[in-house]
C-alpha cells in the first residue's frame, strides 16, 4: 500500500484505489484485516445495505459495494472527508451511496429501511463505540438480522454490546481488535 492510498481487494473494482484523506487518526483498516472481514460477511454481503460510519477513507464502503453489497451510506463527521468521498465516488461512478456529513451518532439521519450491515470503526480515543451500538439499536437503523463490524483498540466483550446482540469472532491484529457481531431479534418485534 502506497501512503496516502488504500486499494479495494476482491470483487468488481478490486485492485483500485482510493485516496486517504491526511487527517489526524484516520486510520484505513488494513488489509490483513478487510480480507478476513469480508470472508466473515460473505454469506452475507450480497445485496446488503450498508452503513460506514466513520467513514475516512471509505474503504469499508466501497469493497461492500465491490462485493455487490446493494446500497451503501457513508458518513464522516469531516467535511474534508466527505468532500473526497463524494469525488472518490464520482470516479467509480457507483449510484446505490449516499454520503453525508454528521456528528455520529446525534445528527444520524434514520434510514428509509433498516441495515443489515454496520462497519463501525469510530477514532479510538472517541469513546464512541459503545454508545454508537447503544444509538443504533436504540433508534431502528439495523435490520431484525444485521451484523455489525466493531473495530476497536482493545477487545470488546458481549456485555458490553446491547443485550441481543451476540459476538460472532473475535481477533486482534497489532494494535486493532476487531469483530463482528449479529444483532438477532424474537419474531414479535417490528425492526
Amino acid at each position: 500500500m502506497k501512503p496516502g492510498f488504500v486499494r479495494i481487494i476482491a470483487g468488481k473494482w478490486r485492485g483500485r484505489r482510493l485516496k486517504v484523506p491526511d487527517i489526524k487518526d484516520l486510520r484505513p483498516t488494513p488489509d490483513r484485516i478487510r480480507e478476513t472481514l469480508f470472508n466473515w460477511l460473505a454469506p452475507h454481503i450480497v445485496a446488503a445495505r450498508c452503513l460506514d460510519l466513520f467513514a475516512g477513507s471509505g474503504v469499508l464502503g466501497f469493497e461492500a459495494l465491490s462485493r455487490e453489497a446493494s446500497y451503501v451510506e457513508m458518513v464522516d463527521q469531516s467535511s474534508a472527508v466527505i468532500s473526497l468521498l463524494k469525488e472518490e465516488l464520482m470516479t467509480f461512478g457507483a449510484e446505490n451511496v449516499r454520503i453525508y456529513r454528521a456528528t455520529v451518532p446525534n445528527q444520524l439521519q434514520k434510514p428509509d429501511r433498516p441495515f443489515d450491515i454496520v462497519f463501525l470503526d469510530p477514532p479510538y480515543q472517541s469513546n464512541l463505540l459503545i454508545s454508537c451500538c447503544q444509538f443504533l439499536e436504540a433508534n431502528g437503523f439495523l435490520a431484525k438480522t444485521a451484523y455489525i463490524y466493531l473495530e476497536a483498540q482493545e477487545p470488546i466483550e458481549d456485555n458490553d454490546l446491547p443485550s441481543n446482540w451476540q459476538l460472532l469472532k473475535k481477533e486482534k491484529a497489532g494494535q486493532v481488535a476487531y469483530h463482528l457481531a449479529k444483532r438477532v431479534t424474537t419474531n414479535d418485534e417490528s425492526t
